[in-house]
């Protein structure tokens, strides 16, 4: 059955690789204070959260039913677990303590007994309700969510839940390859924006770094007649585009989704040769996270389905969690 893990400390403590002299952020992290049979998100309270003094709550999601019910190769589901080793056992120091983040858990979620397409974008109706009122309560509770995915999919129970905890529709800047604007056909990996939109949830939706390949002329069209959207493509980056043309319209309240299918060569269903190198997203986040309520990182994989592998994805995902609290901190 579907349902929120939620972590003890005796869950943190296994993923920590201890040395003499050292004290790692596992170490340092709070987590969710619950009875230790407890692992339903209806376990988790606004304030349960609030009690915590951690501004920050990191979360994953560690499925790609939505990357399957799109059409694409399997694998997101292995980012959560090593990439929370790999921040786990990252340095506690003057940098950053550890302190600032609480460590809530992940989804567990099952297969759908049906592994049709209709089946699988079905199933990812069902994550949509398991995920949403989990952030709704960690935004209401006044934290930051930090998710790690999965597929891309789950953008859209995150603008959900963070726009029903601000009683309003949000603004979401999207680092990306694809738009994800697809048609509302069932819910899948490439459509949460659309259904974000639809049920308005979304006002403001930024797209920054799409590859003009990989976007049909439908979606294209969306964006020159939808005052709502605006985009910036990688091609036109390369010929002088700047983050500031758009980062500058962003409301109040925003969210920061990274799909990793955009950063060059790493390990995702939609791999690319030419995308933004690592340390321009580091770049992005450390020089504008201040202005977001959440940050969601998804699509990307240390093991794919067709046999590609990666370790150094995780501790991409460790750099981009460890720079978006330590540019919120300052």
């Amino acid at each position: 059955m579907d349902n929120l893990k939620i972590y003890s400390q005796r869950d943190i403590d296994h993923l920590i690789i201890a040395r003499d002299g050292e004290t790692k952020l596992g170490e340092r992290v709070s987590v969710y204070q619950h009875d230790e049979g407890a692992s339903s998100s209806d376990r988790i309270s606004v304030e349960g959260l609030r009690a915590s003094s951690s501004k920050f709550v990191l979360l994953g999601i560690p499925e790609d039913i939505g990357v399957r019910a799109n059409i694409g190769i399997a694998g997101a589901a292995s980012m959560w677990r090593p990439s929370l080793v790999a921040f786990l056992n990252a340095q506690s120091n003057r940098f950053l303590n550890g302190k600032e983040v609480l460590v809530l858990g992940h989804f567990e979620i099952d297969e759908p007994e049906d592994s049709s397409i209709m089946g699988l974008r079905n199933k990812v109706a069902q994550i949509d309700e398991l995920v949403y009122p989990v952030i709704e309560k960690i935004v209401a509770a006044g934290k930051i969510p930090i998710v790690i995915g999965g597929g891309h999919n789950n953008a859209y129970p995150i603008i959900k839940g963070t726009s029903l905890a601000h009683k309003s529709p949000i603004a979401v800047l999207n680092v990306d390859a694809h738009a994800d604007l697809r048609e509302l056909e069932g819910r899948h990996s490439g459509n949460g924006f659309s259904y974000a939109l639809k049920e308005n949830y979304l006002n403001n939706y930024f797209m920054y770094g799409l590859h003009q390949n990989y976007n049909n002329e439908a979606i294209l069209n969306q964006i020159d007649t939808n005052p709502k959207l605006k985009a910036i493509f990688f091609d036109d980056i390369l010929t002088g585009a700047n983050f500031t043309d758009i980062v500058n319209e962003i409301g109040s309240v925003a969210g920061l989704e990274i799909d990793l299918d955009c950063v060059q060569n790493v390990l995702s269903s939609a791999e690319t040769p030419s995308g933004f190198a690592v340390n321009d997203i580091r770049k992005l986040i450390l020089t504008s996270a201040k202005q977001f309520s959440y940050l969601h990182i998804s699509e990307g994989a240390t093991r794919m389905l067709d046999g590609r592998v990666s370790r150094l994805t995780s501790k991409l995902v460790a750099y981009l969690v460890s720079d978006f609290v330590k540019a919120q901190r300052f």
